[in-house]
């Protein structure tokens, strides 16, 4: 699917990845709308971003905002073609710490963010996109990419609650492209490393230089463009779908 004069949803989409994917996609010529809980941050972005941007502010894991902010964009753009899910939180703790058990309410808050808001909003975006015209010789409606994380695979000390979430997010990868096959939505997951996100900038140099020697090659922190370039591929490359692919430089994760 080009991605040209097509629209994408982007949540998580005010700031790190979700924004970097944005500004490469309005820079294809895409139109975007930013879902981001921080209202101030997703007007702002959306008023950088110029006049093929527009925002809305909410919780993704609220059925009733995801709707409004859907309602919004095709308000604005006409229809909904790409969706992109970047909104997430992370944590850590223990199973058990100095203080007895991981409170359940912290679990249960990361798996609603992360895993609950995720398909809250992919859901909800694929019931839009299956009213699409045919957009591509293989009669292509729409595509989906949801963000986990290498976390889901190489979880370090502390993250149960969000490598639960992030696995939970790639596992229903490939049932959920069995689901929406038959209308022609395409889905795929990005597995991201470590970023070089706003938080990552600032963390010291004792955070830092252990997550780049666990990093083959290029020793390195990933560059948020190189997210929104595996963005863009996996919307115009056809062929790839129910994939979950691993942008993380070689890293596996050690226990902490």
């Amino acid at each position: 699917m080009d991605l040209k004069e097509k629209v994408a949803f982007i949540t998580g989409g005010a700031s790190g990845l979700g924004r970097a994917a944005a500004e490469n996609f309005v820079a294809a010529g895409a139109k975007v709308m930013l879902f981001d809980l921080n209202r101030e941050s997703a007007e702002a972005a959306a008023q950088e971003l110029g006049e093929n941007a527009n925002w809305s502010a909410g919780d993704v894991s609220d059925e009733n905002d995801v709707t409004q902010a859907i309602l919004k964009t095709k308000d604005c753009f006409g229809a909904l073609h790409i969706n992109i899910n970047s909104a997430g939180i992370g944590a850590a703790a223990r199973t058990l710490g100095k203080n007895g058990p991981m409170p359940l309410q912290q679990f249960e808050f990361v798996i609603k963010v992360n895993l609950l808001g995720t398909f809250n909003c992919l859901r909800l975006c694929a019931a839009e996109m299956k009213n699409n015209e045919r957009q591509t010789v293989d009669s292509e409606k729409g595509v989906i990419i949801n963000v986990a994380s290498v976390a889901a695979f190489d979880g370090q000390i502390g993250q149960a609650a969000y490598s639960a979430s992030k696995a939970g997010v790639a596992g229903m990868t490939l049932p959920i492209a069995r689901d929406l096959g038959r209308d022609g939505i395409r889905v795929a997951t990005i597995a991201p490393g470590i970023f070089e996100t706003p938080m990552m900038k600032s963390a010291p140099p004792q955070v830092r230089e252990p997550l780049i020697e666990m990093t083959q090659f290029p020793k390195r922190l990933g560059n948020p463009v190189e997210f929104a370039q595996t963005a863009a591929h996996i919307v115009t490359c056809s062929y790839i779908n129910g994939e979950v692919i691993r942008l993380d430089g070689g890293i596996r994760m050690a226990p902490k």
